[in-house]
């Protein structure tokens, strides 16, 4: 999955750097570039002993978010979190230097492994899709269920008041995406349809779940995870740059999201039950996640993937600033940049089906 350079970087500059701090690596380097990522450049390098590493880095140029990009913040909890039983790579090194290569990179372990692009996980059998489902949601339980204090993150985030933080800084995000000019069409990228009726909504405290100040990734799904070759189990999880402290259903939604949305891929019907053999009911998802978390999230579900969509019209309209400005990284850009209003479609319909059955219950 790494192949041609779409953004070079100094790869002289990075031997050097690297003679000077990682003794693991060994150089003359091979570089290449993986085609997936969306927002950080990501590179596999490959040493003159043969040992590979990753390397991520953020993008080049003038970044439209101060909080988007956080190579540090990713090395920071792989770190903390290697001496647990959550699975990560090993961090070796974090480079904040913007003189090396351009931005501040870290490199990390490359994972040997099987990397699912698709959530139904073709070529697998029945049987073992299901234990790979499973795994997978046992895994965020786990990781949820990690104590920051105890892993040195007691100030990685603030334990209340997650999902305001996240539309405000939604707002912020978006109104600067939208105003993004296309370098080619001198077209700005466009506001998101209904997105103030979505913020007034989702502002609202008394539909808002309560409080939980768990870790969370801020985009855990099935290709972030790098599984085992042969068993069923997760044994890396990858892209942490969005991981903070917040509310645990926003990772739960973002990894089932492909049973309750289309999301351009057509992958609803796949997800429909008994449609791909072995594939869970979210209703099991559901119940494996509260076996080992203690949380039930039936309660909330309806509303956290309404947010879910809503937040994923946000990262995709990113994903089309940032093509306006050929400053993205993955080769499907363009794909996805294509996206964002319909997503904002699909949550708006999420969020007026919420509203409904809200008041319906009172």
């Amino acid at each position: 999955m790494a192949g041609e350079v779409r953004q070079p970087i100094d790869i002289p500059s990075l031997e050097k750097y690297i003679d000077q701090n990682v003794p693991e690596v060994k150089t003359p380097l091979d570089v290449k570039q993986f085609g997936f990522g969306q927002s950080n450049p990501t590179y596999l390098l490959t040493a003159a002993d043969g040992k590979k590493v990753v390397l991520r880095k953020k993008p080049p140029g003038k970044l439209l978010s101060k909080t988007a990009h956080k190579v540090e913040r990713e090395y920071k909890i792989i770190r903390a979190l290697w001496d647990t039983d959550v699975p990560v790579p090993k961090a070796y090194c974090l480079c904040e230097d913007d003189s090396v290569i351009g931005t501040a990179f870290y490199i990390m372990e490359f994972l040997d492994g099987r990397h699912f692009t698709d959530p139904a996980m073709p070529g697998v059998s029945g049987e073992e899709r299901k234990a790979l489902w499973k795994n997978a949601v046992q895994t965020l339980a786990k990781f949820h269920s990690v104590d920051r204090e105890s892993v040195g993150l007691e100030t990685f985030g603030k334990p209340t008041g997650f999902f305001d933080r996240q539309i405000a800084t939604f707002k912020t995000i978006s109104k600067a995406q939208a105003a993004v000019v296309d370098a080619d069409t001198k077209e700005p990228v466009g506001e998101l349809p209904h997105f103030d009726d979505m913020v007034n909504f989702f502002s609202q405290k008394s539909t808002q779940p309560l409080d939980r100040g768990t870790l969370v990734h801020g985009d855990y799904k099935i290709d972030n995870m790098i599984f085992h070759k042969t068993e069923p189990r997760v044994i890396g999880i990858l892209d942490w740059e969005m991981a903070t402290v917040g509310h645990p259903l926003s990772d739960f939604c973002n990894l089932t999201s492909p049973y309750i949305m289309d999301g351009g891929d057509s992958q609803l019907s796949q997800f429909a039950p008994g449609v791909v053999p072995g594939l869970p009911r979210r209703e099991e998802c559901i119940g494996w996640y509260a076996e080992t978390s203690g949380y039930e999230t039936s309660s909330d579900v309806a509303w956290g993937d309404a947010f879910f969509a809503f937040r994923g019209s946000v990262i995709m309209q990113g994903i089309a600033a940032r093509f306006a400005g050929r400053q993205a990284s993955s080769a499907r850009a363009s794909e996805y940049a294509k996206r964002a209003k319909p997503f904002a479609e699909e949550a708006w319909g999420r969020v007026r089906a919420v509203k409904r059955a809200s008041e319906g219950k009172l």
